[in-house]
Formats: structure tokens, C-alpha cells, sequence
């Protein structure tokens, strides 16, 4: 919360930086120009930059390339990035201090409320001033042959004339203004009063109040209100001078009303004697405002362009590229969107921890009532969260090694539950999706991409292996493994233990074996991946249905890759010669693995930060 604040503060006190010396070159022309663009300097505090450009990244465009990150692209990303502080870090402990982070960031948000209460009381106190005014006047017809686009009330107390109201607005008058100017006096402070109406300059000013008060502690919202007011004021001091109202005349009307009346408390009730009197009784006098030649209409309308849609062209150009089908089916079949009903996330510095189901790729899953509970480091909840298999070297370093460090080695401990006792182990990833997004701020999207890869044919057609066969032709998944860990395998022994999932355990004669039951052929393929092979794994043998399936082989110490929710924990390691992998999956499941190429569906990640606080 805090990084971002600062970041929008100081890209906003940059933006006032470049409004002021746009103001500064616009010095000779209409007020009205310069106003609107101190207005524009004001309402940049009420929106970020990375609010439009996240607006530009909700843009669905269909490419097929990869999205476009040209090096101006980037720095605006950076430019409308939340700050991030060098050398912080979450602390691996929470220590007893006099004064915590927490404390800092309660105490300023007391001190800001604090601040913020006394403006909105200050104003409060002022309008309720001008509210019992305009509840004593009464309607008044004053002689003048300007048409009145409001009600002309007068008001008994000694207050300049001026509009009153945003929704339906009501020009007062002291009731005895009428005996202190000429009617050629009253009809130029009139007209002056009806162009406050027509620019609709208390809706303008109330806006900027709300500016005001929310960034009370930033002086530069004090003084573009300063500007803004000066502004204004000169604005419709030339739209009377081009009504043919004299400069003397009209100058000697403002004068009178300066000397015979206070001026409005409020910088939402537009009177005639605001802003810097001295000169602006000099520019009225002089009258030499000019309006926009065409290089500078042009120069505002690209500003204005580069202001608003440049940042939602940014976030147009840097979104994921939407694709037909870019979603993954077993997100669609899940149900989509899904969050937690409750969660918490903590830093915690100790070595993981297995979570109480098996964060894996597979469908193994016994039901928690809805909990989770886990302590791994951020690159075993994307991979759970996103159901990837068992990954490859370059795979894993194309996704992950860009990356922060703190992804691969910080572990953050997750305790989560879903609004539901029964929810599937997809929707439970669903669930981790939103919170990834949420607290650390993770987004990704799919590219195509024409990936080399190994492809599993049958060894022969319509044959399966000694170890490979049909779900139905073996126990049902109600009948549990009976299989005791640290004994050798039997023949008879029911392995794995769950249906859905792949596993992997040592035996005493330092081999290793895999199996499932009741899974698909990709799902095959995808644990044989874990043998380190390379490449992955696709299924191009054709068949469909579930399978049970074991592999026993003698391991290198290689042979498993990145998936520490799949892997054994203890990998035994022998000298002695024995049934290597590929051979063991060519002799006992009957399969063969070829390179090819295939077009697969990749996970990128876009962006990732540290959590946010629970």
C-alpha cells in the first residue's frame, strides 16, 4: 500500500511539474485554456497511471505473436509500477519493538485522518455560512437586458455576489448593490456571474475540494486550487470584455464590489473579486489575451493524447495476447474464477513442509473439508495453482530464472479455506490462482509455442506392456493401496496407493518405482517427465480412457526434475548396474519415446511482487 502511494504521489508531482510549464507557454492566450489545463493537473490525483493502463489490459486483441514490449513500452510500465524500496524485505520473525512497521502505517493513516477530518470540518463550518445566506435571501428582479440562466436572489448579509449551488445554482446579490453601481457596472458583473453558470466553475471547484482533502499534506493541491481560482476568474473577465463591455467600466465595478463587500469563503461559490486583484485588474485593463494558433491546438491535443491514451495503449500493447481457447480446459470444466473464502499468508523462514494434500499436477486428491495448508516457496504454489507437470531444465528456467530470487527460495506459509467442505483439487487450484493474483500480484498468460518434445507411441500397435493396463482390468479406486513403505513391492500389492496421481517411492535394492492408477495417457506421459529426460513428454499414441501403470528402474541422481510436491524426498543413488529408465518404460509399459515437435501452450509470467499483508 504504502510503495504505491509514493509512487502516485511523486508521478503526480511530476504531471504538475509539465502542467505548470504548459501554463507557463500559454501565458499569452485565453485563461480558459490555461485553466482547464491546471483542472487536468488536479484530477491526475484522483487517477493513476496504472489504473488506465490496467483499463488498456482488459482490451481483448487477437494476435498471434508474442505481446509487444518495445523499449518506451517498458520504461511506461516501470513509470506506472508501484515503487519498490531497495533493501526491504519481510522480516523472518516478528520482534516486540516500540514501534513496529505496522505501528508507522497505523500512525500515518491516523495523522492523515486526522488532517482530512479538519478540512472537510473547516469547509463544513463555511458552508453552512453560505447556506443560512442563501436560506434568508429572496428572489429579486434586477433590470438588466442580459438573459439570466439561474434565479437572481438577494441576501441580506455583506457578501460579494456570486453563484451558489452545483445541481441548482442561484445567483446572489447583496440587496443593496443596486444603489452602489451604474447599471453599465451591474450588467458586466452580471454577465461575469453567468459565465461561472455556463462554465459550470462550482462543479469544477467542488472536485478539486475533494483533491484537497484527500491530499491534504501535498502542498501542490493548494496551489493549483490557487491557480485554479486565478484562472477562472480571468476566464470570465475576457468573456465580458468580448461581450463589448469597457475595460474601465468593468474594472471600476470589480473595485466597488472589493470595497463594499467580503468575498465568498468558499472556492465553490463563484463570486467576482477572487484571485490576485492587482493583477487582474492589470490584465483587464490590457486586454490582449489571444486564442490558439494551430501548432498549439495541435501540441494540447497530442498532450492530451499522451495524458489518457497512450497509458491505456500501454497496458493494450503489454496485455496477454487473447487467444480462442486460451484458457486451459480443466479450468473451464472447474467451474472459472474462484476465491477463498478466508486466507493468510506469512513469510516463514523454516524448510518446507508437506501441505496437507499433495500439491501435485495429477487429480490425487482425498478431501480436506475445504482447507489448505502448506509451506512452500512461490514456485510449488504457481506450479500447483496452474496444474503443471514436472518441468524441464530449459522449461524452468524460461519461466522462473528472470525471476526475483525470493521466488525459488523464500517459503511462505498458506492457510486457506474455500467457502465449500467439497471442493475438487481443480477448484482448489482455481482458489490458489486468485490468491496469488491477489496477494502477490501474480499475472500470467499462454503463448503458443513450437516446443521440441518426445513423443510416446506404442512400441507395438495395440499392444500395451507387462506393467501398463486398462483402469477396469485392475482393483477400483475405493480399494485402497495395501502396500507397507520400506518393503519391497509385491507383485500382488496394490501401488499407488490413491487413484489420480503418480508416485514415486525407493525400494531396498536401491531401485526406484512409479505408478498410477486410473489416469490418461498424457498424464502417463507427463510423470515420465520426471526421469529428467529433456523434453517433455506428449502422448501420441491414440489410446483413450484411464490406466494403471508401474515402472521400476535403477536411478541416476539426475533423473528427477522440479517438481518437489511429486518427488520422492530421498532419491537413492546405486554404482551398480541395473534397468535404466527409458529401457524400463520401453520394456514394461511398451512404449517408445521419439523427438518431434509439437505446438504447446506455455505459461508466462508476467509479473510477480511480494505478498501483500494479511
Amino acid at each position: 500500500m504504502i510503495p504505491e502511494l509514493l509512487n502516485h504521489l511523486w508521478q503526480c508531482t511530476l504531471f504538475v511539474g509539465a502542467a505548470a510549464l504548459m501554463a507557463l507557454w500559454l501565458r499569452s492566450n485565453r485563461a480558459q485554456t490555461r485553466y482547464w489545463v491546471w483542472f487536468a493537473a488536479s484530477t491526475k490525483f484522483l487517477i493513476p497511471f496504472s489504473l488506465l493502463v490496467g483499463l488498456g489490459t482488459q482490451i481483448p486483441h487477437h494476435v498471434a505473436a508474442p505481446p509487444i514490449r518495445t523499449g518506451w513500452v517498458a520504461a511506461f510500465q516501470e513509470f506506472s509500477q508501484p515503487l519498490v524500496l531497495p533493501g526491504v524485505r519481510e522480516p523472518a520473525a516478528v520482534s516486540v519493538r516500540p514501534l513496529t512497521h505496522i505501528d508507522w502505517i497505523t500512525a500515518g493513516s491516523v495523522v492523515w485522518a486526522c488532517g482530512f477530518v479538519a478540512v472537510v470540518i473547516l469547509w463544513f463550518r463555511q458552508w453552512r455560512r453560505i447556506h443560512a445566506l442563501r436560506s434568508s435571501a429572496r428572489a429579486v428582479s434586477v433590470p438588466t437586458s442580459l438573459p439570466s440562466p439561474v434565479p437572481i436572489m438577494a441576501a441580506p448579509d455583506l457578501v460579494e455576489l456570486g453563484v451558489v449551488g452545483i445541481l441548482r445554482p442561484v445567483l446572489l446579490l447583496p440587496e443593496a448593490i443596486r444603489d452602489q453601481l451604474n447599471q453599465t457596472q451591474l450588467d458586466a458583473l452580471l454577465a461575469h456571474e453567468f459565465c461561472h453558470v455556463r462554465r459550470r466553475d462550482n462543479l469544477t471547484a467542488a472536485i478539486h475540494m475533494v483533491v484537497q482533502a484527500i491530499f491534504w499534506f501535498h502542498p501542490l493541491t493548494w496551489w493549483i486550487g490557487a491557480r485554479l481560482l486565478a484562472e477562472r476568474e480571468r476566464a470570465c473577465d475576457e468573456e465580458v470584455l468580448q461581450g463589448g463591455f469597457k475595460p474601465s467600466v468593468y474594472a471600476e465595478g470589480i473595485l466597488a464590489i472589493c470595497r463594499l463587500y467580503l468575498s465568498s469563503p468558499l472556492a465553490c461559490i463563484s463570486g467576482v473579486a477572487g484571485s490576485n486583484l492587482k493583477e487582474r485588474i492589470d490584465a483587464i485593463l490590457r486586454n490582449q489575451s489571444v486564442g490558439l494558433n494551430l501548432g498549439k491546438k495541435v501540441i494540447l491535443t497530442g498532450a492530451c493524447m499522451a495524458a489518457l491514451v497512450v497509458p491505456v495503449m500501454i497496458g493494450a500493447l503489454s496485455a496477454p495476447a487473447f487467444q480462442a481457447q486460451d484458457t486451459p480446459d480443466w479450468q473451464a470444466k472447474a467451474g472459472g474464477k474462484m476465491e477463498f473464502e478466508v486466507a493468510s499468508v506469512r513469510l516463514n523462514p523454516g524448510p518446507p513442509e508437506p501441505a496437507n494434500f499433495r500439491l501435485s499436477p495429477d487429480d490425487a486428491y482425498g478431501n480436506t473439508g475445504g482447507l489448505l495448508i502448506a509451506h512452500y516457496n512461490l514456485v510449488s504454489y504457481i506450479d500447483f495453482a496452474y496444474k503443471l507437470g514436472p518441468l524441464t531444465r530449459e522449461q524452468f528456467q524460461a519461466m522462473y530464472e528472470r525471476l526475483p530470487n525470493w521466488v525459488r527460495t523464500d517459503n511462505y506459509e498458506i492457510r486457506a479455506r474455500a467457502e465449500t467442505t467439497n471442493p475438487t483439487k481443480d477448484q482448489m487450484r482455481l482458489m490458489m490462482q486468485s490468491l496469488l493474483k491477489e496477494r502477490f500480484g501474480l499475472v500470467v498468460h499462454y503463448e503458443e509455442q513450437d516446443t521440441p518434445v518426445l513423443e510416446m507411441t506404442l512400441k507395438k500397435p495395440a499392444t500395451l506392456g507387462p506393467q501398463l493396463r486398462r483402469h477396469e482390468d485392475g482393483p477400483a479406486c475405493d480399494i485402497k493401496g495395501r502396500w507397507e513403505p520400506g518393503t519391497a513391492l509385491k507383485k500382488t500389492d496394490i501401488f499407488p496407493s490413491q487413484c489420480g496421481g503418480a508416485e514415486a517411492v525407493p525400494e531396498p535394492d536401491h531401485t526406484l518405482v512409479m505408478g498410477a492408477r486410473n489416469v490418461t495417457m498424457q498424464s502417463i506421459a507427463n510423470s515420465l517427465e520426471l526421469g529428467r529426460l529433456g523434453r517433455p513428454v506428449v502422448d501420441a499414441t491414440g489410446l483413450t480412457g484411464k490406466y494403471d501403470f508401474t515402472v521400476q528402474w535403477t536411478p541416476n541422481a539426475g533423473d528427477f526434475g522440479y517438481a518437489p510436491s511429486s518427488a520422492p524426498l530421498d532419491v537413492p543413488t546405486s554404482d551398480s548396474q541395473g534397468t535404466p529408465f527409458l529401457d524400463a518404460v520401453n520394456e514394461q509399459l511398451g512404449v517408445k519415446l521419439k523427438p518431434g515437435k509439437a505446438m504447446l501452450k506455455v505459461l508466462v509470467i508476467d509479473h510477480v511482487a511480494r505478498p501483500s499483508e494479511n
